[in-house]
């Protein structure tokens, strides 16, 4: 891996290997919950904004084409800290996916017409998962967890904000936040001269002061929280979690065993006792995510509204099971760890992320030592922490059959 700076201060990470594709990735530091909120879902609004038109590709369509007539495959995301742009294309076609990504970035048109056309695109989008309880657990699950800290608040804003902006807030916010000096560009697979490449096309952007997100100090959690959502679905859904700690944390690699104990595959604890055994749900699995200065631990299911207080009760005797947890059960964790690390890390899209996601939280060098940081835990480690942090003082989300 290489890592150096453009002048204007963007971070850019190349790493070479021989496969025939390459991955670009432009990842700008800012993401929901560095918003107001008068300007809640201005980030999501953006990630949509920047494919649909620039000063030389007058829609999404012929940003779309010129991606696709090749092979390739583009699309974004948003998350509380990172908003990320991203081309896989064959790797003779570098200069395409790096030609289309900077003109996005550099000649966005904010066209009065095309936010009008997408805030209502949008509206369907938060609709759709409003309609959708498997997405929609989440947002009332962190929603429920979180008291102070901007993660208790849904990337998409609210259908008000939404509603509310317009060119100016779009334009504005736009060239405030998302500037050279809070980009990462990552640039995985068998490509040529990217080093030049990249400068060439990225290079003349003008770096501008860099708006910090205010660190929240987030309470502990004292009491059981819950709520629920009566809705008329067949299914009823629960998440059951806690707050934990952020990715540089030594025990967020803790966590990280402990979620390939309970919920890796069909062998993990979780679906093993709740599905296989009992039968009790079709879908049930482990969410955990460390971010740059927080962290989430849940286990959720999709069941019938007469098994949640079973379910719920299965879920904490796995989470007191992990405090006698085998010394084979622990290397088994270890070696899916392993096993999975590598099989992910050889999709180049994958690997792009990784390294800048690395690098927004605090370098990307730290993807080298990852597995390393595995290895050091201990099941003294797996014990200590299921104890500390996996205990009655839970947040729980049910949305309820009618």
């Amino acid at each position: 891996m290489e890592k150096y700076k453009l002048k204007n201060g963007i971070t850019v990470i190349f790493e070479k290997n021989s496969s025939k594709s390459v991955a670009v990735e432009v990842m700008f530091r800012v993401g929901s919950n560095f918003e107001s909120k008068k300007m809640a879902g201005i980030s999501h609004f953006l990630e949509h904004m920047l494919f649909e038109g620039t000063k030389n590709r007058k829609d999404s369509r012929e940003i779309a084409n010129e991606i696709e007539k090749y092979g390739g495959e583009f699309n974004a995301y948003t998350t509380g800290d990172r908003t990320a742009f991203f081309i896989r294309i064959i790797n003779k076609r570098l200069d395409i996916a790096l030609d289309i990504l900077s003109d996005m970035v550099s000649n966005p048109v904010f066209d009065n017409k095309t936010i009008e056309k997408e805030k209502q695109v949008i509206l369907k989008e938060i609709n759709m998962i409003t309609d959708d309880s498997r997405l929609h657990q989440w947002v009332l699950f962190q929603k429920t967890l979180f008291e102070r800290h901007p993660a208790k608040n849904p990337t998409y804003g609210t259908v008000e904000t939404v509603k509310s902006f317009d060119r100016r807030h779009v334009a504005d916010y736009y060239y405030d936040h998302y500037i050279p000096n809070s980009m990462v560009i990552s640039v995985v697979g068998n490509a040529k001269g990217a080093k030049e490449k990249v400068g060439k096309y990225f290079g003349g952007l003008k770096p501008r002061r860099a708006i910090k997100r205010a660190r929240v100090r987030e309470p502990l959690q004292t009491r059981i929280k819950k709520f629920v959502e009566r809705k008329k679905t067949l299914n009823s859904y629960m998440v059951l979690g806690y707050k934990t700690v952020p990715r540089l944390h030594k025990d967020s690699y803790v966590f990280d065993v402990i979620d390939a104990v309970l919920g890796r595959g069909q062998s993990g604890w979780v679906f093993d006792e709740i599905r296989n055994k009992r039968g009790l749900a079709y879908q049930v699995g482990v969410n955990s995510e460390n971010e740059s200065d927080y962290g989430i631990f849940a286990v959720y299911a999709g069941l019938d509204k007469k098994n949640i207080e079973k379910a719920k009760e299965i879920i904490l005797q796995q989470f007191r099971r992990l405090e006698s947890i085998s010394k084979k059960d622990f290397n088994e964790a270890n070696t899916f760890i392993e096993g999975s690390y590598a099989l992910e890390t050889e999709d180049n899209l994958k690997r792009a992320d990784e390294l800048a996601v690395w690098e927004s939280i605090k370098k990307a060098e730290l993807a080298k030592s990852y597995l390393k940081n595995i290895k050091k835990v201990t099941i003294s480690d797996v014990k200590r922490v299921s104890k500390k942090y996996l205990n009655d003082k839970y947040a729980l989300v049910v949305i309820e059959q009618k």
